[in-house]
């Protein structure tokens, strides 16, 4: 077993390379081997939101303060409000963040397969947010 204290792991700000606008980081788990899963609290300011990008097993979003927005490619956006659960299916392209006003925070929760969580792609362009 392995507790974790609150504020023993420090946080970071999202970079442009992953990110649009403000975004903070905070580690929760990261399971040690044979485990694979990995899990974060992400708050997005007021616009701020990930790029397109993938998982290969999979992610769930446990959204947990505020109002944003989750998209997956070819559809349209969803509202998300604290209390929401998303489901986003492997492969699928997607990309999650605050509303234009309303900053958001989520618990991230991701499997890595053979040592990778994540395909970060490109930029959710202004029009495609709006």
């Amino acid at each position: 077993m392995k507790v974790i204290q609150s504020g023993s792991q420090p946080s970071s700000q999202g970079t442009d390379e992953n990110f649009t606008g403000a975004v903070r980081r905070d580690p929760l788990v990261v399971a040690d081997e044979p485990g694979r899963v990995a899990t974060g609290l992400v708050t997005f300011e007021p616009g701020a939101r990930t790029h397109w990008h993938v998982h290969p097993l999979g992610q769930i979003l446990v959204i947990t303060q505020g109002c944003g927005w989750v998209q997956a490619w070819g559809e349209e956006k969803y509202e998300v409000r604290a209390g929401d659960v998303v489901w986003i299916s492997p492969h699928e392209k997607h990309w999650h963040g605050a509303s234009d006003t309303t900053a958001m925070s989520h618990i991230a929760i991701t499997e890595a397969l053979d040592g990778s969580a994540v395909e970060w792609q490109e930029p959710v362009t202004d029009q495609q947010f709006s």
